[in-house]
Protein backbone atom coordinates (compact mmCIF):
# COMPACT_ATOMS: atom_id res chain seq x y z
CA UNK A 1 0.00 0.00 0.00
CA UNK A 2 1.48 3.42 -0.94
CA UNK A 3 2.32 5.97 1.73
CA UNK A 4 -0.57 8.23 2.65
CA UNK A 5 -0.54 11.76 1.29
CA UNK A 6 -3.11 12.83 3.85
CA UNK A 7 -2.01 15.42 6.41
CA UNK A 8 -0.92 13.93 9.76
CA UNK A 9 -3.73 13.03 12.12
CA UNK A 10 -4.07 15.78 14.73
CA UNK A 11 -6.68 14.37 17.14
CA UNK A 12 -4.27 14.81 20.04
CA UNK A 13 -4.14 18.55 19.34
CA UNK A 14 -7.80 18.74 20.37
CA UNK A 15 -8.58 21.21 23.16
CA UNK A 16 -9.36 18.31 25.51
CA UNK A 17 -5.63 17.46 25.43
CA UNK A 18 -4.52 20.82 26.81
CA UNK A 19 -2.19 19.14 29.32
CA UNK A 20 -0.42 17.20 26.55
CA UNK A 21 0.00 20.39 24.53
CA UNK A 22 1.41 22.18 27.57
CA UNK A 23 3.91 19.36 28.03
CA UNK A 24 4.82 19.55 24.32
CA UNK A 25 5.50 23.29 24.70
CA UNK A 26 7.66 22.67 27.76
CA UNK A 27 9.61 19.95 25.94
CA UNK A 28 10.11 22.14 22.85
CA UNK A 29 11.39 25.02 25.00
CA UNK A 30 13.74 22.66 26.84
CA UNK A 31 15.09 21.22 23.57
CA UNK A 32 15.69 24.67 22.11
CA UNK A 33 17.17 26.06 25.33
CA UNK A 34 19.88 23.42 25.76
CA UNK A 35 22.06 24.66 22.85
CA UNK A 36 21.65 28.24 24.09
CA UNK A 37 22.77 27.12 27.55
CA UNK A 38 25.77 25.39 25.99
CA UNK A 39 26.71 28.64 24.22
CA UNK A 40 26.38 30.52 27.54
CA UNK A 41 28.47 27.95 29.47
CA UNK A 42 25.47 26.84 31.54
CA UNK A 43 25.75 23.22 32.62
CA UNK A 44 22.63 23.18 34.81
CA UNK A 45 19.88 20.93 33.45
CA UNK A 46 17.27 23.23 31.87
CA UNK A 47 14.50 21.97 34.16
CA UNK A 48 16.63 22.61 37.26
CA UNK A 49 17.26 26.33 36.81
CA UNK A 50 14.39 27.42 39.03
CA UNK A 51 15.64 25.06 41.75
CA UNK A 52 19.15 26.53 41.57
CA UNK A 53 17.68 30.06 41.59
CA UNK A 54 15.48 29.31 44.63
CA UNK A 55 18.44 27.82 46.48
CA UNK A 56 20.56 30.84 45.62
CA UNK A 57 17.87 33.16 47.03
CA UNK A 58 17.45 31.09 50.19
CA UNK A 59 21.17 30.63 50.85
CA UNK A 60 20.44 27.14 52.10
CA UNK A 61 17.26 25.09 52.31
CA UNK A 62 15.82 21.62 52.70
CA UNK A 63 14.10 19.86 49.82
CA UNK A 64 10.74 20.46 51.51
CA UNK A 65 11.45 24.19 51.76
CA UNK A 66 12.52 24.32 48.12
CA UNK A 67 9.41 22.39 47.08
CA UNK A 68 7.17 24.89 48.89
CA UNK A 69 9.03 27.84 47.35
CA UNK A 70 8.72 26.42 43.84
CA UNK A 71 5.20 25.03 44.19
CA UNK A 72 6.51 21.58 43.26
CA UNK A 73 6.39 18.23 44.97
CA UNK A 74 9.09 17.17 47.41
CA UNK A 75 9.64 14.10 45.20
CA UNK A 76 10.31 16.24 42.09
CA UNK A 77 12.82 18.41 43.95
CA UNK A 78 14.58 15.28 45.26
CA UNK A 79 14.74 13.87 41.71
CA UNK A 80 16.58 16.98 40.51
CA UNK A 81 19.12 17.14 43.34
CA UNK A 82 21.38 14.20 42.37
CA UNK A 83 22.31 15.83 39.05
CA UNK A 84 23.11 19.12 40.80
CA UNK A 85 25.22 17.26 43.37
CA UNK A 86 27.02 15.29 40.60
CA UNK A 87 27.78 18.50 38.72
CA UNK A 88 29.26 19.97 41.92
CA UNK A 89 26.75 22.83 41.95
CA UNK A 90 25.25 22.07 45.36
CA UNK A 91 26.31 20.36 48.54
CA UNK A 92 24.12 18.65 51.08
CA UNK A 93 24.61 18.04 54.76
CA UNK A 94 22.41 16.71 57.55
CA UNK A 95 20.35 19.19 59.50
CA UNK A 96 21.90 19.41 62.98
CA UNK A 97 18.41 19.47 64.49
CA UNK A 98 17.08 16.50 62.45
CA UNK A 99 19.59 14.08 60.89
CA UNK A 100 16.92 12.69 58.54
CA UNK A 101 16.59 16.08 56.90
CA UNK A 102 19.19 17.22 54.35
CA UNK A 103 20.12 20.86 53.84
CA UNK A 104 21.28 22.01 50.41
CA UNK A 105 23.62 24.92 49.66
CA UNK A 106 25.20 26.25 46.45
CA UNK A 107 28.90 25.67 45.88
CA UNK A 108 31.17 28.26 44.26
CA UNK A 109 30.49 26.51 40.94
CA UNK A 110 26.77 26.74 41.68
CA UNK A 111 27.06 30.49 42.29
CA UNK A 112 28.95 30.83 39.00
CA UNK A 113 26.19 28.94 37.18
CA UNK A 114 23.56 31.12 38.85
CA UNK A 115 25.32 34.26 37.56
CA UNK A 116 25.36 32.76 34.07
CA UNK A 117 21.65 31.92 34.31
CA UNK A 118 20.85 35.46 35.42
CA UNK A 119 22.78 36.92 32.45
CA UNK A 120 21.04 34.46 30.11
CA UNK A 121 17.63 35.38 31.56
CA UNK A 122 18.07 39.02 30.58
CA UNK A 123 18.65 37.96 26.97
CA UNK A 124 15.93 35.30 26.78
CA UNK A 125 13.27 37.67 28.14
CA UNK A 126 13.71 39.77 24.98
CA UNK A 127 13.46 36.64 22.83
CA UNK A 128 10.21 35.66 24.55
CA UNK A 129 8.83 39.20 24.20
CA UNK A 130 9.50 39.01 20.47
CA UNK A 131 7.84 35.59 20.30
CA UNK A 132 4.80 36.94 22.18
CA UNK A 133 4.57 39.82 19.69
CA UNK A 134 4.13 37.07 17.10
CA UNK A 135 1.77 34.69 18.93
CA UNK A 136 0.24 36.65 21.81
CA UNK A 137 1.16 36.70 25.49
CA UNK A 138 1.52 32.98 26.20
CA UNK A 139 3.18 33.71 29.55
CA UNK A 140 0.24 35.78 30.76
CA UNK A 141 -2.27 33.24 29.43
CA UNK A 142 -0.52 30.40 31.27
CA UNK A 143 -0.40 32.39 34.53
CA UNK A 144 -4.08 33.35 34.24
CA UNK A 145 -5.01 29.73 33.48
CA UNK A 146 -3.08 28.42 36.49
CA UNK A 147 -4.68 31.05 38.75
CA UNK A 148 -8.16 30.25 37.43
CA UNK A 149 -7.65 26.52 38.01
CA UNK A 150 -6.32 27.20 41.51
CA UNK A 151 -9.37 29.24 42.44
CA UNK A 152 -11.85 26.95 40.67
CA UNK A 153 -10.61 23.44 39.76
CA UNK A 154 -11.85 21.47 36.74
CA UNK A 155 -14.07 19.38 39.04
CA UNK A 156 -16.03 22.52 39.94
CA UNK A 157 -16.29 23.55 36.29
CA UNK A 158 -17.74 20.36 34.85
CA UNK A 159 -21.47 20.48 34.42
Amino acid sequence: MPASTDPPVRELDDISFLGRLSEALSTRIEEQTRPLFDDAGITVPVRSCSLLTALGSAGEASAAELARTLGQSHQLVMQKCPALLRLGLVTQYPDPADARRKIFRLTDAGHDQLRRIEAYSVRIREVYRSLFDEVGDAHGAILRTLEALESRPLRDRIG
